[in-house]
This record gives structure tokens, C-alpha cells and sequence, in this order.
């Protein structure tokens, strides 16, 4: 079994990749949902220190649901994609998918959305600064 071309794809920035490893396993020798988690809120945190340009930190998540196992070997590959961005929080869409070991198949296991409040160093909530603006050099001299 292969993804068709009509087979969804992840959603936004590969932020975290990593194998799932015999110590992050439960009895039945899945991976633990909360190895998941930590993954996820590890790379919701990279996409959150990016776009806030400082330091933030997890404060929710809405509901999450494990659609398909983790199993050993297998590489987790999450996806962020910066939502909602307020004055002082944001929310960033996750997205966990499985690269089945030794193969080139690859399932989504769970996805949440995260929210995510900038602070200062003394961890007050900090203003998140307007996004960026990427502008191109100009390479013709002119």
C-alpha cells in the first residue's frame, strides 16, 4: 500500500523530525501518546520562537486524537503552520505524521492546534512584533 495522488498531505513547515525509539514505547509496544505530544509541542515551540522572535510559551491545546499508532522505527515528521496570531498569543496548527520504517509510506497519526503566549525574560506576556516582510536582494545592480 502506497499514498494515491488523491491521499491528503501534510500541512505546513517540517519542523521536527525523529525516530521513535524501543524507550518510548508502552507495554504493547506502541509509542507512547506523550512521546507524540512532546514532539509536537517541541515543534509548535520552534514555529513560536520564529514568529514571535523571542521566547513563548505553551499554554493550551485543543483536542487531540490519535488516529493511527506510532510503532518503533518508524520517523515521526511533524508540521506547523502559524494560525491565528493575536497581540500577545498565537495558535499553531501541528500536524504528526508517520514515515513507516523501511518504507517510503507515510500516515498522519494525530494533528492539534496549539496556543502559544510570547514573553519577555522575567515571563510576562510580551507583544508579538508584526510578521516580518522578506524582501529579495536586487541581483541585477540596479
Amino acid at each position: 500500500m502506497s499514498r494515491s495522488d488523491s491521499a491528503p498531505l501534510p500541512r505546513g513547515d517540517l519542523t521536527v523530525r525523529t525516530s521513535a525509539m524501543p524507550a518510548d514505547t508502552n507495554a504493547n509496544g506502541d509509542i507512547f501518546g506523550g512521546w507524540v505530544l512532546s514532539q509536537m509541542d517541541q515543534a509548535g515551540g520552534i514555529a513560536g520562537v520564529d514568529r514571535a522572535q523571542g521566547r513563548v510559551v505553551t499554554v493550551a491545546l485543543d483536542a487531540m486524537t490519535f488516529i493511527r499508532p506510532v510503532r518503533v522505527g518508524d520517523v515521526l515528521c511533524v508540521y506547523t503552520r502559524i494560525g491565528h496570531v493575536g497581540r500577545t498569543s498565537m495558535k499553531i496548527e501541528v500536524e504528526a505524521w508517520a514515515r513507516r520504517f523501511r518504507t517510503q509510506i507515510r500516515e498522519k497519526v494525530t494533528e492539534a492546534v496549539f496556543t502559544f503566549v510570547a514573553i519577555d525574560d522575567e515571563g510576562r506576556p510580551r507583544p508579538i512584533p508584526p510578521e516580518a516582510v522578506h524582501v529579495a536582494a536586487d541581483t541585477t545592480g540596479n
